[in-house]
């Protein structure tokens, strides 16, 4: 077997050697959007500073541990902040813990990120539910030599995101009225904001937001045979006149305020998945 395999193994080990795992849901939280881990009835959290092989978070907004508990009632692992590519960090790095995942037994994941509109109907505080993605903008987590163990070669990648479920979360925010929009995410490295140039290319090419995490995420996922949800909260408006700007902390302030609804939309479709 390949050293990634043995390292998988070895936190995998160490995590069952604290927790045993029962979750068949796993939910990563992005920019400004980790408290949705408070409501989560916690059985155990492990800092990632304590698990081998794990990357561990440097960007503001983002926790650092895996949690495991209920939310809703239902069995659930949730990192509490995510990593990236800008943060130095290899696709592969990245993705480790979405392999970590599925080697506990996870077979359902629930992204969240926040993200900048493209898309001019969109506002700040939206939540847009990903339907698909472009990720020509940045590193494919799968090049290399291909682990048989997690998957095949070329995986199939018409349905990055699982139509079923997007239908059960439309149900679940019609009937506590949350709006919601559906469309398509593209990721770009970061952690540069886009220049008003790339915004426009970014809308032309068919996106509606754009964010620096996520679709490398969901490649490993599809790779290795989950099923993917992702949600992307509106906290910029890119694409507009004006010589408008963007903060980091603008982007915590708009996510912080639009989490209420994203928590109450995991929480119930953890239930019906």
């Amino acid at each position: 077997m390949s050293n990634l395999f043995d390292e998988l193994e070895e936190t995998v080990s160490y995590i069952k050697s604290k927790v045993n795992p029962v979750a068949k849901t796993g939910i990563i939280l992005g920019s400004g959007l980790g408290n949705l881990a408070t409501v989560i009835e916690t059985e155990v959290e492990i800092p990632y500073t304590e698990i081998r092989h794990f990357p561990v978070s440097t960007v503001k907004g983002h926790g650092g541990k895996l949690i495991f508990g209920k939310l809703g009632g239902v069995d659930v692992i949730v990192m509490s902040g995510r990593f990236h590519f800008y943060e130095g960090y290899s696709a592969q790095h990245v993705v480790f813990p979405v392999r970590v995942m599925k080697m506990l037994g996870v077979e359902n994941l629930l992204l969240s990120n926040a993200a900048g509109a493209v898309n001019p109907n969109y506002k700040v505080g939206d939540l847009m539910l990903i339907n698909d993605h472009i990720s020509f903008f940045t590193v494919n987590p799968l090049i290399g030599k291909n682990e048989e163990f997690l998957g095949t070669r070329f995986p199939d990648m018409s349905e990055p995101y699982s139509k079923a479920i997007i239908a059960k979360a439309k149900q679940i925010a019609a009937a506590n009225n949350i709006h919601v929009h559906e469309g398509v995410y593209t990721a770009v490295t970061g952690p540069t904001f886009e220049t008003h140039a790339e915004y426009r290319l970014i809308k032309t090419i068919g996106s509606d937001v754009v964010g620096m995490s996520t679709v490398q995420e969901n490649i490993a996922a599809i790779h290795c045979g989950m099923k993917v949800f992702a949600v992307s909260v509106v906290t910029d408006l890119g694409i507009r006149d004006g010589n408008n700007t963007i903060t980091h902390e603008e982007v915590l302030e708009a996510a912080n305020a639009a989490e209420p609804k994203l928590t109450l939309l995991f929480k119930e479709l953890v239930k019906v998945i």
